[in-house]
């Protein structure tokens, strides 16, 4: 096992997902804003986590809620202004947390200044910004091949009136696809992205990461049917998602980074096989994974020539059993060995709260808390994940995202109330719930600009915090386990276990072990494990006692050595 200290700095930390437009409303007018998160901070250091990830604030015409960016180097006035983003990463760092941005590559809104210039004549300097491309047939409107936006619903090429040409967006149609193949283009991309990175920002997460360079030719896709954990697929994609283009993108990103700050982490967010993903990584670049010693205190090494991560996000669809994350963990530490590291996601401002794929029961949500914080790897956690939020219903009528109004509005609210997987992202970005005061403290606003769970005065930080047998309590006991052992910063390895529905593994470092058992049954259940010591347990009736461990339905410990 190489020493604990040749490892990168964001090695084995804890990344917190804030979406400032629910966050915390400073000034009183509905929406959460940058003020707010600085207001807020404490709260996130108080936690315990490591890294701060804010979700688009950049100035934007709000169609997706900042995903649709019209300046990367400007705040959206209902956010705030640059010099509040600054001082957010100002003291940030003061308290000890780093600051990762959400950046969308891929594409930009159709308000953007490029756009517009782009948009209005093929003669115009940045004609070439962005994906257009000839029609087909005599009238020339036929779309010029079959790609499809990300969805598969519909087409993603649109009419472009102007140039009688149509654009490509991937994601939705006021989202137009840049074209990196443009140097120009590519040039004012990585001077944005330095740009952030001289004013102290300590990495990014890249949205849809994996669609941004397409297939040059225009070949159209082929007829494919498949099923995959992030649902069905018509069409196969090899030509607009995970090109070797888009990897040779990520070793390109990355040399730009390393220019202004080789520490800089990047995080991207990419579909497709475990094989795919880790050309992400360099796995397969002609340069290799390497080490450094420590600078100031910090490790330097285990740098990849592209992302130093991929999020995995099997976890997002998960069946709730033993078996189910034995596989899966089995599967990432054979795919994702040291120095690699998985990345475990169970929310995200995209898809279905936990709560709300557990049937709102609080005992596996505990169990969940206790296997995302003890296996090895990255963890990301959303905002309100450590309070158990649920899903807010809203119906698909009264929904703001766009993607519920142009794509699911046609769904009987009959059926969307027993889908599993939240068809309006409105549902799991609701506001946070502080306390129980009117919208539960997230704004003084007689309106917020979604609306608050009204579950809010029973289920809030302010609560949650003043007892002592609370999840936010168990989050951070088990965040504070996590940094003080080093057996959380080594090896992990899956023991067998005579009860198939308890999950034992074992976290080691040198001479120090952790060993988890988790009871993902309904069910008692009694295990034979060698002495050592009950450090933790996420129920008060587990019991340790001369090596038999007994478990309360749905429960879990942690034993050591020391």
């Amino acid at each position: 096992m190489r020493d604990i200290s040749f490892k990168p700095w964001w090695h084995d930390k804890v990344i917190y997902q804030v979406y400032p437009r629910s966050f915390y409303d400073s000034n009183g007018d509905g929406f959460g804003d940058i003020r707010g998160i600085i207001q807020k901070l404490d709260y996130i250091v108080d936690l315990g986590v490591d890294i701060v990830w804010i979700s688009p604030f950049f100035k934007s015409p709000q169609r997706d809620f900042g995903y649709d960016v019209s300046s990367y180097l400007d705040v959206s006035e209902e956010y705030g202004t640059l010099n509040d983003i600054f001082e957010l990463i100002e003291v940030a760092h003061a308290k000890g947390l780093k600051v990762m941005f959400d950046l969308v590559l891929n594409h930009t809104s159709d308000e953007h200044p490029w756009f517009i210039q782009a948009n209005s004549s093929k003669d115009n300097p940045k004609s070439n910004w962005y994906v257009f491309a000839d029609g087909k047939g005599s009238s020339g409107k036929k779309h010029p091949n079959n790609w499809r936006c990300d969805l598969q619903l519909k087409s993603g090429w649109q009419w472009s009136e102007n140039r009688q040409q149509f654009y490509f967006a991937t994601f939705l149609p006021f989202q137009p696809d840049l074209n990196w193949r443009n140097r120009e283009l590519k040039s004012e991309m990585f001077s944005m992205i330095q740009f952030w990175l001289k004013k102290g920002v300590d990495g990014f997460r890249l949205d849809i990461f994996g669609a941004i360079m397409k297939d040059e030719k225009l070949r159209s896709n082929k007829f494919r049917p498949s099923i995959d954990p992030n649902g069905p697929h018509l069409i196969d994609k090899r030509y607009t998602l995970n090109t070797s283009e888009n990897f040779q993108l990520a070793y390109e990103l990355r040399a730009k980074c390393d220019e202004i700050n080789p520490q800089a982490v990047l995080i991207g967010e990419v579909f497709g096989s475990d094989k795919v993903l880790k050309n992400y990584l360099g796995e397969n670049s002609p340069s290799s994974i390497s080490s450094s010693p420590m600078v100031d205190g910090v490790g330097e090494g285990f740098t990849t020539p592209g992302l130093n991560l991929v999020f995995l996000f099997d976890f997002l669809t998960f069946k709730y059993s033993a078996e189910f994350f034995r596989k899966k963990i089995n599967n990432y530490e054979k795919q994702f060995p040291d120095p690699l590291q998985p990345t475990y996601v169970f929310e995200n401002h995209d898809r279905s709260r936990l709560m709300g794929r557990l049937n709102n029961n609080v005992d596996k949500a505990r169990n969940l808390a206790l296997l995302q914080l003890t296996l090895r790897g990255v963890v990301t956690l959303y905002q309100g994940q450590e309070i158990g939020m649920e899903n807010t219903y809203i119906p698909l009528k009264k929904a703001q995202d766009p993607i519920a109004r142009d794509y699911f509005y046609w769904i009987p609210e009959v059926i969307n109330k027993r889908i599993t997987e939240r068809l309006n992202r409105d549902e799991v970005r609701t506001p946070m719930q502080w306390n129980a005061e009117d919208n539960s403290g997230f704004t003084t606003a007689a309106k917020p600009w979604l609306m608050v769970n009204s579950n809010y005065r029973r289920l809030n930080v302010f609560y949650q915090q003043n007892d002592p047998r609370s999840l936010i309590n168990l989050y951070k006991n088990l965040l504070d386990i996590r940094k003080r052992n080093k057996a959380f910063s080594g090896s992990l390895k899956i023991l067998e276990s005579e009860n198939t529905d308890v999950l034992v593994y074992l976290r080691n470092y040198q001479d120090q072990e952790a060993v988890i058992c988790i009871n993902f049954s309904d069910n008692p259940a009694e295990i034979k494990i060698e002495s050592k010591k009950l450090i933790f347990s996420n129920n008060d009736k587990c019991c340790y006692a001369d090596g038999l461990l007994k478990l309360p339905p749905n429960s879990g410990v942690i034993l050591a050595n020391r």
